[in-house]
C-alpha cells in the first residue's frame, strides 16, 4: 500500500513538471512569433508622395490616374509638404541622434547650420568683387548637399576569400550605401576633435571643407578610390 502511494505521488510530480515544460515552450514560441510578426503594411504598398513638387510632376505627366488604385503607406511623422522639409537634413539628424534624443540631435545640427551661416556671411562681406561674392554659398542646406555630394564614394572594397586568402575586391557601390558612407565619414570627422571644441563648430568646418572639395572626408574618399585602383587586378573575383 505504501509503495502504491509513493508511485502515485511520483506520477503526479512528473505530470506537473511536464505541464510546466509544455507551458514554458508555448510561452517561448508565442514570444518568438510576436517578435517575428510582419510590418503593418505589405511589401506591395508604395512609398507616400507628399511633396507638392512630386505631385505636380505626376499631374503634368498624366500619371496620377495610374496611381489612383495603388495602395500607399502613410507618411511618417517627420515627412511633410513644408518648404522647410529636407530628407537629407532629417537623415543627418537621425545619424547624429543617440539613445533616442532626437531633439538634442536636431539642436546640434541647427547650431552647426548657424555657424555655417555666420562664417559664409563673414566671407561674403569680406569679398571685394561681385564675382567673389557670387561664388559664396549662403544657404547652409545647399552647403550640406554639396558636402555630401563631394564625399560620396563611387567604388567600394568587398572582402572575398579565394584559396585561403582574403582579397579586397573593388566594385560598384549603391546610391544608398554611398550616401550612408558620406554622412558617416562627415560625422566621424566632426567627432575627431579636441575636447574643448564643441560638435556644432567642428561639424560646420567639416561641411565647409567638404563643400569646397577639401578636408579629411574628401581625402578619405580619394584614398578609397586609390585603393580600388590598386586592387583592380582582383576585380574579376566578383563574378567567380
Amino acid at each position: 500500500m505504501r509503495n502504491l502511494t509513493n508511485k502515485i505521488i511520483f506520477f503526479n510530480r512528473c505530470q506537473s513538471q511536464l505541464s510546466r515544460c509544455a507551458f514554458n515552450s508555448t510561452a517561448k514560441t508565442t514570444q518568438t512569433r510576436f517578435y517575428s510578426r510582419p510590418t503593418s503594411f505589405p511589401d506591395y504598398y508604395q512609398n507616400p508622395i507628399f511633396r507638392k513638387e512630386d505631385q505636380a510632376k505626376l499631374i503634368e505627366n498624366n500619371d496620377l490616374s495610374k496611381l489612383a488604385t495603388t495602395p500607399f503607406r502613410p507618411p511618417a511623422s517627420y515627412e511633410t509638404s513644408s518648404v522647410y522639409h529636407d530628407p537629407i537634413v532629417n537623415k543627418v539628424i537621425n545619424h547624429v541622434m543617440e539613445d533616442g534624443k532626437k531633439q538634442l540631435a536636431r539642436s546640434l545640427v541647427e547650431k552647426a547650420f548657424e555657424n555655417v551661416k555666420r562664417i559664409q556671411i563673414e566671407r561674403y562681406h569680406l569679398a571685394t568683387t561681385p564675382e567673389e561674392k557670387s561664388k559664396i554659398i549662403l544657404s547652409p542646406k545647399d552647403i550640406l548637399h554639396r558636402a555630401i555630394e563631394n564625399s560620396k564614394p563611387l567604388l567600394q572594397l568587398s572582402p572575398i576569400k579565394r584559396g585561403g586568402i582574403t582579397y579586397q575586391v573593388p566594385g560598384p557601390i549603391t546610391e544608398k550605401r554611398s550616401l550612408f558612407l558620406a554622412i558617416k565619414w562627415l560625422l566621424e570627422a566632426a567627432n575627431d576633435k579636441d575636447r574643448t571644441v564643441h560638435f556644432p563648430e567642428q561639424f560646420a568646418w567639416e561641411l565647409l571643407d567638404a563643400a569646397n572639395n577639401t578636408g579629411k572626408v574628401v581625402k578619405r574618399k580619394q584614398d578609397l578610390h586609390r585603393q580600388c585602383e590598386a586592387n583592380r587586378a582582383y576585380a574579376h573575383y566578383r563574378w567567380q
